[in-house]
């Protein structure tokens, strides 16, 4: 028997039926027709058996799912977008609460607002503050989650113009593990508030997201520009160059990556090593072409697909290239600069890719992120204007322990002591989330913890343990 057999028969059916009784949603269990897509995620590398699954249609769900959760002691994970690179919004024998019915958008075109239910991904708030010519900064795939996004932190292509994502919190509803329905605000809970700006789903369960909009678009100068793989040093070098003078209004990266059989590259690329720089220039798009010449002209050009085009369509260039179903493991680091130890390095890595769709991203961060003070929010590292994130996949279980050990040594390779980022990373250990935060961040966010969930009731995240867990 299973253990999620095991849980459901100590629960009972009048307990179960009592609880589905007073939800607005949907409870759903294992023997349920809808069960084995109700549990699945993004991330197939990530294959558990819930014992329950609540699909919220709105606050009251949460609530009575949160209580239920406590009072029977359930493990408890909760899913925004799902995601979920380390496969935190799901759990064996636990109950997950699904927000993915509560994904309603309004936008406040007068006060430059967006709120965003708790169940958004990033394609729905852009379909609605485009609609406006507002945007905030979001995912770089359009079925990312805003709420594990916004929470970690958030590095989109406006992170150098607007900042992070949690940058532009303004406010949260979230329910806490007492079951408690707060609003965070810098007038109300505003500790709660710093903590929710890069501190991971630590302290509940937010429901809607309040943004500080900015006017993007609705055109932007954006796109990809591929060099051949042999110049990968080279391209690395010159973009380290000409990112040392971009505009904030300029937030690229370069993919070192395998060429895809697509039509506008040439068929003797195919399936070889190759780089791609790719962004947005979201000033005056009159000015793009200008501003980004000096990374389409880093080495000899395969293709250059820069030009005008809608926001909107930027937002989702990626989205083919990351459906769901794959097997997906991130590692990261952050590094100050492209020198010659850390362009070796990256070079490496990308000779040694184990496969086709497993690629090396570097961000060029600063700008008006690295311009929020250190201690303004709880996102760890502000002061480093790079970010590699390496991205390891396959289409299945197939080769994938080797894929995420590639990934692991990619990351490595810029120094053991590099710090990382909790939306890229594939797994959950304390180590790696102390190594997220400045000593002073992390004790701040176990005092928050303390206060919010002093039992750890939502622990399935880049864990911030409170102080009274066993051994602490």
């Amino acid at each position: 028997m299973t253990t999620t057999e095991t849980r459901q028969d100590t629960l009972g059916e009048a307990t179960l039926g009592e609880f589905a009784e007073g939800l607005r949603g949907e409870l759903i269990r294992p023997t349920d027709p809808s069960y084995d897509e109700a549990r699945s995620i993004w991330n197939a590398a990530h294959d558990k058996k819930p014992a329950l699954v609540v699909r919220c249609h709105g606050v009251a769900d949460v609530v009575r799912a949160v209580e239920f959760a406590r009072s029977e002691g359930l493990s408890l994970a909760v899913r925004g977008g799902g995601h979920s690179i380390p496969g935190f919004s799901t759990v064996d024998g636990g109950l997950v609460i699904d927000l993915s019915p509560m994904n309603a958008v309004r936008v406040d075109p007068n006060r430059q607002r967006i709120v965003a239910q708790g169940g958004c991904v990033w394609g729905d708030v852009d379909a609605e503050a485009q609609a406006f010519g507002l945007a905030v900064t979001g995912g770089l795939v359009s079925t990312t989650g805003v709420a594990g996004f916004t929470l970690g932190g958030g590095i989109g292509w406006l992170v150098r113009r607007c900042g992070l994502a949690c940058d532009n919190l303004v406010g949260a509803d979230i329910v806490t593990a007492d079951g408690q329905y707060l609003h965070a605000s810098e007038d109300e809970n505003p500790e709660l508030l710093w903590a929710l700006r890069g501190g991971g789903g630590n302290f509940g369960v937010v429901t809607s997201f309040e943004f500080q909009a900015h006017e993007v678009g609705p055109t932007v100068f954006a796109g990809l520009v591929f060099y051949p793989g042999d110049d990968a040093a080279r391209v690395l070098r010159g973009f380290g160059e000409a990112a040392a003078n971009a505009p904030d209004e300029l937030s690229l990266a370069v993919n070192l990556t395998t060429a895809p059989p697509l039509p506008f590259l040439p068929e003797e690329v195919h399936g070889k090593p190759i780089v791609a720089v790719l962004g947005m220039w979201s000033g005056q798009t009159e000015d793009g072409d200008e501003a980004t010449r000096p990374f389409r002209t880093l080495a000899p050009v395969v293709a250059d697909l820069f030009g005008p085009m809608p926001y909107n369509a930027m937002q989702t260039l990626l989205d083919p290239l990351f459906p769901r179903g794959m097997w997906n493991y991130f590692r990261s680091a952050f590094f100050t600069e492209l020198g010659e130890s850390t362009v070796d390095a990256l070079v490496s890595s990308h000779n040694q890719v184990p496969n086709g769709v497993s690629e090396l991203h570097v961000h060029h961060l600063g700008g008006a992120m690295g311009r929020v003070p250190a201690d303004a929010t709880a996102f760890g590292t502000r002061d480093h204007e790079f970010i590699l994130n390496a991205v390891a996949r396959t289409p299945d279980g197939n080769g994938f322990d080797e894929v995420a050990q590639w990934a692991r040594s990619a990351s490595a390779g810029l120094g053991p002591d590099a710090a990382s980022y909790v939306n890229f990373t594939g797994e959950g250990s304390e180590e790696s989330v102390r190594a997220s935060y400045p000593s002073s961040t992390y004790a701040r966010l176990v005092a928050v913890k303390d206060r919010y969930d002093p039992t750890n009731l939502f622990r399935l995240n880049q864990n911030i343990t409170p102080s009274a867990a066993p051994g602490h």
